[in-house]
């Protein structure tokens, strides 16, 4: 067994935003866009239909269509994980044989929430849509916003699925995570900014990032100086990040909002977000510039493109 994971989609994904048009239409056009521009700055892969794109508040089609638009925007330069967890197996399973014909190259599901199933319904409901698929599975950890956790003992056992490949990992234990990093093959994406070098350090996989929407040459170059031998240099980039990530991740903004707020402020592809969600304010938007403004300041690795 390898210390290094071999990352089934890459090592640099971002959890990519879902543009909509003023009206609050999907807005294909601007995800194309968006979606040619994140690969272009070093996204191995995006993720779709995710917690930053919203996925509570856009329809099954929606969903197949975006994964369909981006598809053909990106071609073969990506990978396209497509998010289609629900908290109903059976629905989930519809969704998953859908993203596959849109042409999606693997799937993002999260654990059931709000019915907080035991661990053994936990396991089956994932055995459920691995079975049904053939497309690769990752498993969406992140008990903060389901309610219900993915044990390291659950995880032992789903690895052993031949298409559970890896993890996106938003469980803040780290324990819990060496534990199965140890033990397994599942490639572990952390999907908490903060943790980009020290998920990589400790044998992860890469990230599966929302701060990326905005700056994804900048945490590509974290992964970068890291493989290269230049901890240091991978300390201070990673560092750089906090304050922006600290605004987009833990200002008690939802991370879709604060991602759209910037990315508009950029004059880049957003739009506005779904009700129950609201825009961010004018306070809010001018943080975001200035953390931007001073991470750019600071790193030549931030397009803006």
């Amino acid at each position: 067994m390898t210390s290094r994971r071999t990352p089934p989609f890459g090592r640099a994904l971002c959890a990519m935003i879902t543009p909509f048009t003023d009206e609050g239409l999907l807005d294909l056009d601007s995800a194309q866009r968006l979606a040619d521009r994140l690969v272009s700055e070093g996204c191995d892969g995006l993720v779709l239909s995710g917690t930053t794109g919203e996925s509570p508040t856009t329809t099954d089609a929606e969903k197949s269509a975006l994964v369909r638009a981006v598809a053909d925007a990106v071609g073969d330069r990506a990978a396209i994980v497509a998010g289609i967890g629900t908290a109903d197996t059976r629905h989930t399973v519809e969704l998953a044989l859908e993203a596959e014909k849109a042409g999606a190259d693997g799937l993002l599901v999260v654990t059931p929430y709000y019915s907080r199933p035991p661990q053994d319904a936990v396991e089956a409901h994932f055995r459920a849509i691995a079975d049904a698929s053939g497309l690769p599975l990752v498993l969406y950890d992140i008990p903060g916003r389901t309610g219900t956790r993915i044990e390291p003992e659950t995880m032992l056992r789903l690895a052993g699925h031949p298409r559970i490949v890896a993890v996106k990992d938003c469980a803040y234990d780290l324990l819990g995570t060496q534990k199965v990093l140890a033990r397994t093959e599942l490639a572990y994406y952390t999907g908490c900014d903060e943790y980009v070098l020290a998920m990589y350090a400790i044998g992860g996989a890469g990230y599966i990032s929302t701060v990326a929407n905005v700056i994804p040459r900048h945490f590509r170059s974290i992964l970068d100086a890291f493989d290269r031998g230049d901890p240091d240099e991978a300390v201070r980039l990673q560092q750089l990040t906090i304050p922006l990530t600290e605004l987009m991740m833990a200002s008690g903004l939802p991370g879709s909002v604060t991602a759209k707020a910037l990315l508009g402020a950029l004059g880049l592809p957003s739009g506005p977000v779904r009700a129950p969600l609201r825009p961010a304010d004018r306070d809010a938007v001018d943080g975001l510039r200035t953390a931007y403004a001073e991470l750019t300041a600071h790193s030549d690795m931030v397009g803006t493109s």
